[in-house]
C-alpha cells in the first residue's frame, strides 16, 4: 500500500488544474512526482517513515508539520509540472490523440514549456523552504541523516531552475 501526501482535492484546489479533471488522469502524476521529487529530498528512510505514519494514521506533530507545511506545497507544484506535459494527450486503442476543444485554443508547445518551467520554479521555491526547515530541525528527523542502507540518500543541494544572481 502506498500513501500519497496530498489528496486530489487539495491538488485541484491549490493548482491551476481544473476541478473537473478526471482523478484517474491525475493520480499517476501525483505518485510520480512524490516518488521522483519528494523521496529524492527526504531520502528513503524518512520517506518510508512518513508513508507508514500516513497509512497507520500515527504521525507525530513534527511529521505532520513536515507534510502539511513543506511537502504538500512541493508536491502540488511538482505534480502540476509533470501533468502539464501530458494533459493534452490520450492513448487509446487507436493510438495517441491530442484533445481539442471547440471553445478554446490549444496551447503551443512553447506556452506549455513555459507553464512547466514556472510550475517547476515554484516547486523549487518550496523545496528550498523544506531544505531550510529540515536543516534547522534535523534533530526532529533522525531518519533524514541516517544511513540509508541501500535506499536513496536525501538530495541536500537544491538545483534551482531559475537564474541565481
Amino acid at each position: 500500500m502506498k500513501a500519497l501526501f496530498i489528496t486530489l482535492e487539495e491538488l485541484k484546489r491549490k493548482s491551476i488544474i481544473d476541478g473537473n479533471v478526471d482523478t484517474d488522469k491525475l493520480i499517476q502524476f501525483v505518485e510520480v512526482a512524490q516518488d521522483t521529487y519528494i523521496q529524492t529530498q527526504l531520502g528513503t528512510k524518512l520517506y518510508d517513515k512518513l508513508q507508514d505514519g500516513v497509512i497507520n494514521n500515527n504521525l507525530n506533530t513534527a511529521n505532520t508539520t513536515l507534510i502539511n507545511t513543506y511537502l504538500k506545497p512541493m508536491l502540488i507544484w511538482f505534480t502540476q509540472s509533470e501533468y502539464m506535459k501530458y494533459a493534452a494527450f490520450q492513448i487509446s486503442n487507436g493510438g495517441v490523440f491530442k484533445h481539442r476543444s471547440e471553445n478554446s485554443d490549444s496551447a503551443s508547445l512553447e506556452e506549455i514549456n513555459n507553464l512547466v518551467y514556472q510550475a517547476k520554479t515554484t516547486a523549487d521555491f518550496y523545496t528550498q523552504r523544506f531544505l531550510d526547515y529540515i536543516d534547522e530541525n534535523s534533530s526532529s528527523y533522525p531518519e533524514y541523516t541516517a544511513a540509508q542502507e541501500g535506499g536513496m540518500y536525501p538530495e541536500r543541494d537544491q538545483n534551482m531552475t531559475g537564474w541565481v544572481l
